[in-house]
């Protein structure tokens, strides 16, 4: 699978992010946060596309809030893609770039409905914990917050926070 940056504008993203939409409000409401193409086109916003040969798989984004803090925005797997390990593969790519980029914390706001079920055990299982309320967000019973530490120092490098405190493993030169 290869991740890259890419344009949410792009044609190739379209129907992906116009499902994306879609889902979200069907279930949330006036709830549902997720950014549209211009919203991920926003200073401050770095978006990734996941690729499995020439099918697209996913996408993420990340929202530098400031202050040490980004947030994890709109990481979908393409329905065909779920199970795969692609949220995954996009949650850590996520994640090892807010860590480049010397933020302390991580956050993302998710939803509550039946669908969201499983983005949350990924989040859980990469060391998310809920929290409040972050940025302009207000609770609903809708929504939920949660935030990652990524704590800077020294002895905690090397310790790749998706796999369970464990190491990464090597790199063949």
């Amino acid at each position: 699978m290869q991740i890259r940056i890419d344009d949410p504008t792009a044609a190739h993203v379209a129907a992906l992010l116009a499902h994306h939409l879609r889902e979200l409000q069907s279930v949330m409401g006036e709830h549902a946060f997720a950014l549209d193409a211009s919203g991920l086109s926003s200073p401050g916003v770095t978006f990734w596309t996941a690729w499995r040969g020439e099918e697209l798989a996913g996408f993420a984004a990340l929202k530098q809030l400031g202050a040490g803090q980004g947030e994890v925005k709109s990481m979908r797997a393409a329905p065909a893609a779920r199970g795969t390990g692609v949220g995954r593969a996009l949650l850590e790519h996520v994640v090892a770039e807010a860590r480049a980029l010397g933020l302390r914390e991580l956050y993302l706001e998710t939803g509550t409905a039946q669908l969201h079920v499983p983005a949350i055990a990924l989040y859980r299982s990469a060391g998310f914990v809920s929290c409040g309320p972050f940025a302009d967000y207000e609770a609903s019973p809708h929504n939920q917050f949660m935030v990652l530490g990524l704590p800077s120092s020294t002895s905690d490098e090397g310790v790749h926070p998706l796999r369970g405190g464990f190491p990464p493993p090597a790199r063949e030169e």
